[in-house]
């Protein structure tokens, strides 16, 4: 590897030698020679290829839409998740047309006034009427969705609304997610990594009475219908709590307690009859049939058949098993959660043992 490394930094180096060598030629003024004009056949063929190219880039979205159209997410399971989308769609929309417009005007008018012997360019200082409307249209969009957003945002981010929110916490550490639920009086225990050993994985402070009842499992649960807090920390490093299904994410920071707060509003069973996830879930496996057939020559074991969950991931790059630091989500009716989470050992049950 380090062989292979020396090898492509000489080999960068001896392009950028090669690429100065050329600057250095045409800062050098001389008399320009009849094979350095383009001719009207050199311009045609860039005003035709620039056409090509418009119509290559804009056949290209078409097909990339009509083949991986299918790996967007499916319908939002939470609550506010709805506006985020909505908010995502004008967004895109509104970068699509203008993309759209701009790319074909950008390309007509480099193909319509290509170079030619009789044409010369007409110069224009400035234009306060055009510079005065490229500039305000894009302020009054910008602005818009700006402030369109802060009220989304604003709106979702009021976790503090009386409404009696179930209280979880999400802890993260290298490379895993732990689960903390606060008990029968849904009040979690105060916590401090110093406090770490044996069963105690959050650091719960065992003197606090309001920790005796704290129940922690390496499985996230949610009732469907009631709105959750979040309250995440981290014991280690960086890393973001990232729930793609429900439009949730928010970083979990060493030394400070972040929040975000939800209402799942689609079951685990309810998603996985959508058509979206049916046909998803039928194309892993599809492939995962493929695979473990060439798993199977090698004499490996085949890869089990894919099956639907909500995940939480980690989205910051915390470190080499990043990749593999995820939790199950389960949400359900509350009486089944609650059914659950009375099976659920209590720290103190777990400190006794």
């Amino acid at each position: 590897m380090t062989v292979f490394l020396v090898i492509l930094v000489i080999l960068l180096f001896g392009v950028a030698v090669w690429q100065m060598n050329r600057i250095f030629q045409l800062a050098q003024s001389k008399p320009l020679g009849h094979a350095d004009i383009a001719s009207d056949k050199d311009n045609n063929l860039n005003g035709y290829l620039m056409i090509a190219f418009l119509i290559f880039i804009y056949l290209l979205t078409i097909v990339s839409f009509w083949l991986w159209y299918d790996t967007l997410l499916p319908k939002s399971g939470s609550e506010h998740g709805a506006q985020i989308d909505n908010l995502m769609l004008i967004s895109m929309i509104l970068i699509f047309f203008v993309g759209i417009v701009t790319q074909a005007l950008l390309h007509y008018f480099a193909f319509i006034y290509r170079g030619n012997k009789t044409r010369r360019a007409t110069f224009y200082a400035d234009n306060d009427k055009l510079e005065f409307i490229w500039t305000i249209i894009p302020v009054i969009t910008l602005a818009g969705l700006i402030i369109y957003g802060l009220f989304t945002w604003t709106d979702i981010m009021n976790v503090d609304r009386d409404d009696d929110p179930l209280i979880v916490e999400i802890y993260g550490k290298q490379f895993s997610w732990l689960a903390r639920y606060g008990g029968n009086d849904n009040t979690l225990g105060n916590a401090n990594v110093r406090l770490i050993e044996g069963v105690n994985q959050l650091g719960v402070d065992p003197a606090d009475p309001n920790g005796q009842d704290d129940k922690i499992t390496t499985e996230l649960r949610l009732p469907v219908g009631r709105r959750v807090l979040f309250k995440i920390r981290s014991q280690d490093v960086l890393h973001s709590v990232y729930i793609p299904h429900f439009r949730a994410q928010m970083n979990s920071v060493p030394g400070m307690i972040t929040q975000f707060a939800l209402t799942p509003t689609v079951t685990t069973e309810e998603m996985r009859k959508t058509d979206h996830i049916i046909n998803k879930v039928k194309n892993i496996n599809e492939i995962r049939v493929k695979e473990s057939s060439k798993l199977i020559a090698m004499g490996d074991e085949p890869l089990e058949p894919y099956e639907f969950d909500y995940l939480l991931l980690c989205n910051k790059i915390c470190g080499v098993s990043h990749y593999n630091m995820q939790m199950k989500i389960v949400v359900e009716s509350e009486e089944d959660f609650n059914s659950w989470l009375a099976e659920q050992p209590t720290l103190a049950e777990q400190l006794k043992k």
